[in-house]
């Protein structure tokens, strides 16, 4: 069965980039990699680069330094990416909690929100076992606080689509849209 979806061609050129937010789980960093290649632009993942900055996992920054010194390093981290132009970035589900990195973002990039339901995120995160957060017994009560803390800050997003689509569609609702920015 052939998932993709028929892309059309968008004629515009970014002039910051594009960085998705959103809850563990809803697809981030899949869809920015099918974004970026749809856009021809780089991709690159905060968390990824967070583990390069600081030789470990975020597991492991977590346990050893907590989620405050986590935070501190992603703002910066995510602050350097916003540099590149041409670019998606995905970024961890939680980086919108710190006031500079979400005004940093609304700032400097195009920000999208990618939503899924309840269900969508648990099923999703459960494919992983490191994701420092949901060290619970019960990862849905946990999922359900965090997206009730964060979804006033994701509304800030100047764009949100449901991620639970599928990337394809997700890709092409994103792609109208920044034509519509571009070019309308």
């Amino acid at each position: 069965m052939n998932n993709s979806v028929a892309m059309p061609d968008f004629q515009f050129r970014l002039t910051k980039p594009v960085a998705l937010v959103g809850m563990m789980g809803a697809g981030k960093t899949h869809t920015g990699r099918l974004l970026a290649k749809a856009l021809g632009v780089s991709f690159v993942d905060s968390d990824d680069e967070i583990v390069l900055s600081a030789g470990q996992s975020i597991p492991d920054i977590f346990s050893f330094y907590g989620e405050g010194a986590f935070r501190e390093l992603e703002g910066r981290v995510i602050k350097r990416l916003l540099e590149n132009r041409a670019s998606v970035i995905s970024t961890g589900g939680g980086c919108i909690t710190q006031p500079n990195t979400l005004a940093d973002l609304k700032k400097d990039a195009h920000l999208i929100w990618l939503k899924a339901d309840i269900d969508t995120l648990l099923e999703r995160t459960a494919r992983r076992d490191d994701r420092p957060l949901l060290q619970s017994d019960d990862p849905k009560a946990v999922l359900l606080k965090l997206l009730d803390d964060r979804e006033p800050l994701y509304a800030q997003a100047e764009y949100s689509v449901d991620s639970a689509k599928g990337a394809h569609h997700v890709i092409k609702d994103i792609l109208c849209y920044l034509d519509g920015v571009y070019n309308g």
